[in-house]
């Protein structure tokens, strides 16, 4: 047993979206086998009241609200001082001094960073051996954006993609391990920082099987004469913006000329305004929903037409796991051990996604086949333990300074 200080840039509960449940299921992996400090910040006031929850797991924790407003502004600081924009956007001094308190008055053995940005508070113990799990390589993702926006936003994009990438590398360097969710993210992490020696390895993504699995008692929310195709995530995400938005202008319409019945519905929290301008005939917007498997387990198909996102999506495995027929873009699709065409179905093209949707909507045999084999996949491959474990080996190896081993 360790003494762990984990930094996280979101509070890890509840695990609604991608991070947060990767985040949330590192600290319950931690928590079993270690005594967790936690130093997070809370971006949706509607998470205060988990507080509580969180501090289960935990024998200290600091959690801060963050208004998003203030720290846009205090981001613009990054453009004086000639860093990445993300670090005075989580830099905080209540919550350094926490850190600072807590490294002096504990014998800690390693920090854990969950997302870059967090690293710039363990960066200031040296001493103390760093973890960071990038998730994915985010200086990347505002590279991606920087082509599809116009000036002066194209400018700041490109600007964070190569601040935060030399903050990345820097980050990387001071570790004693670093992790992305896929070994497609460390292969590019790996490309854009040549020369780089310290170990960098995958750590997948994994799915509570047991939670969403199907369940014959589960009522359906969709009206009976619907087709209905479901995308699930949290709606003020640009990467979900992007993919709900094309998929509603380029594919939507030639499908409900060959299915009149079909209806997009799009599930998750904060649907931003483009997003709810999407509500009209064919689409459905729901926001918040106290509960997302009967969506999935009554949708025709899940889909997930993510142009811009990166590595694992937790919401292709949790479709997956109600076993039910998943269309993935392509990137989305190679991102998971799975076998297209058996376990899951891929698409590019506005064309490749109507193709497969209506495959799937023309054969109830196929997609039945299809969400049983996706299902027996996610059981055989992404239990979230089973994942985890690859970052024991690590603090395994660290002497022992604090709680006893």
């Amino acid at each position: 047993m360790a003494n762990i200080l984990y930094l996280v840039h979101r509070l890890p509960y509840p695990p609604n979206k991608g991070d947060k449940v990767r985040s949330f299921h590192l600290l319950k992996h931690l928590a079993a086998r270690h005594r967790v400090f936690l130093a997070t910040f809370v971006d949706d006031p509607q998470d205060m009241q988990y507080l509580d929850t969180v501090k289960q797991y935990c024998v200290d924790m600091f959690a801060v609200q963050l208004n998003t407003r203030v720290a846009k502004l205090c981001s613009l600081t990054g453009l004086m001082r000639a860093e990445a924009l993300s670090l005075p956007f989580y830099r905080h001094s209540g919550m350094q001094a926490w850190v600072d308190r807590i490294a002096a008055a504990e014998s800690l053995d390693a920090s854990i960073v969950f997302s870059s940005p967090m690293a710039q508070y363990a960066m200031r113990l040296p001493e103390l051996p760093m973890l960071v799990d990038f998730v994915d390589l985010d200086s990347a993702k505002w590279s991606d954006y920087a082509p599809n926006h116009v000036w002066p936003l194209s400018w700041l994009y490109a600007r964070e993609g190569r601040t935060l990438l030399a903050f990345e590398q820097a980050v990387a360097s001071q570790a004693r391990a670093s992790f992305f969710v896929t070994d497609k993210e460390v292969a590019l992490f790996r490309s854009r920082s040549p020369g780089h020696q310290s170990p960098v390895q995958a750590l997948g993504n994994g799915v509570d099987a047991d939670y969403f699995s199907p369940d014959g008692s589960r009522a359906s929310p969709f009206p009976k004469d619907q087709l209905p195709l479901v995308f699930t995530g949290a709606m003020d995400y640009w990467p979900n913006i992007d993919a709900v938005t094309w998929f509603a202008r380029e594919v939507l319409p030639d499908l409900r000329l060959r299915w009149p019945a079909v209806h997009f519905h799009i599930v998750g929290r904060s649907p931003s305004a483009t997003v709810q301008e999407l509500a009209g005939e064919g689409i459905s917007v729901s926001g918040t929903v106290p509960d997302v498997r009967p969506y999935l387990q009554h949708a025709a198909v899940v889909l997930a037409p993510l142009r811009l996102a990166r590595g694992i999506q937790n919401k292709v495995l949790e479709a997956m796991a109600m076993a039910r027929p998943v269309v993935a873009a392509r990137s989305c699709a190679q991102a998971i051990d799975a076998q297209v065409g058996l376990e899951l179905l891929e698409a590019e093209t506005a064309e490749d996604f109507v193709r497969e949707v209506s495959s799937l909507l023309a054969s109830a045999s196929r997609s039945e086949d299809l969400g049983r084999a996706g299902r027996a996949r996610v059981l055989a491959n992404y239990s979230w333990d089973a994942h985890l474990s690859g970052i024991d080996q690590h603090l395994a190896a660290l002497p022992a300074h604090g709680a006893s081993r």
